[in-house]
């Protein structure tokens, strides 16, 4: 396994805000990674610090090794798409394609001309001037197509519609598996992406609350549904992520894979067991208070 990002007890402050608490973070050499949390959890923060575009109030931050930061050695290596990507005035796409095929070694003009046609980005029309659907497929098209060895998108795709998003995925994923790099994907569309990235990282209030293979995450969490003392027989002494109550019946959702016998028994109680989607356990993981130990650790270490 080789990583090519790595942080150490990485930190940055507004004045009195602190936007990421001590980060300890490793990505591994191609694979899709997605960045994970709620507006504001610190997400672009991080992105920005590791490729460069802001400097860190503590910490240190390595990619390839090295610190980014200055390093011609390592800036032409790293692709960072932003919703808010900006353009010159005067510029029309094939400017803003010109400037990245500068700037990126990998860069991938019959790609790039192939995208624009799946995208219809307009030939003529200046940047500025776009709908956020076309800007956002602009910002996309120079991810893909400079096949940085390290790529992250900060949610460009935000303003494309439904189905210019699924030709986005698909198109991300074809090159991928013929061209594999290091991708982050930044988003909070968490399901739409569920079937893309490779490793879960969950930054949350500033802080790092998961990392690890999606994979392992399918069995991360169930939800039991059916009479309550039967669903309590099962969830006694688990740690609760959620609960809704209707009368007799409760449906409640649990951390932790089920063994064979309590499969068995959950059948002969005649429960329902629905597996926890990738999205809900984000969402019970950023608002059920599961990592407010870790934050009260980390708290005091600030101190």
């Amino acid at each position: 396994m080789s990583n090519v990002i790595e942080t150490r007890g990485l930190t940055r402050r507004y004045g009195s805000t602190v936007a990421l608490h001590p980060t300890d973070l490793t990505l591994e050499k191609d694979m899709i990674h997605g960045l994970l949390g709620r507006n504001g959890a610190g997400k672009t923060t991080l992105m920005s610090i590791i490729t460069a575009q802001e400097w860190p109030s503590g910490g240190e931050v390595r990619v390839f090794g090295q610190h980014p930061h200055e390093n011609e050695q390592v800036l032409p290596k790293i692709c960072f798409v932003r919703e808010d990507q900006k353009y010159p005035d005067d510029a029309k796409a094939h400017h803003a394609f010109n400037a990245a095929s500068q700037a990126f070694p990998n860069w991938d003009w019959e790609l790039c001309h192939r995208l624009c046609e799946d995208f219809a980005v307009p030939k003529k029309t200046r940047v500025k001037k776009m709908s956020r659907g076309q800007r956002s497929a602009v910002a996309v098209i120079i991810g893909i197509a400079s096949r940085a060895e390290v790529t992250f998108f900060d949610e460009p795709y935000m303003g494309l519609d439904a189905v210019a998003r699924k030709v986005f995925y698909d198109r991300l994923l074809e090159d991928y598996a013929q061209h594999p790099r290091t991708i982050v994907l930044s988003s909070h569309l968490i399901d739409e992406i569920a079937h893309l990235i490779e490793n879960v990282v969950l930054i949350d209030r500033g802080r790092i609350v998961l990392d690890e293979p999606a994979e392992s995450l399918r069995d991360r969490a169930v939800t039991l549904m059916g009479r309550a003392e039967a669903v309590n027989e099962i969830t006694a002494g688990r740690e609760v992520l959620a609960h809704e109550a209707l009368g007799r019946m409760v449906r409640t959702t649990v951390m932790g894979a089920l063994t064979d016998e309590e499969r068995q028994r959950v059948r002969e109680l005649d429960l329902d067991m629905v597996p926890v989607s990738l999205q809900e356990l984000v969402v019970h993981l950023t608002t059920s208070g599961t990592h407010t130990a870790a934050q009260t650790t980390a708290e005091e270490a600030d101190r």
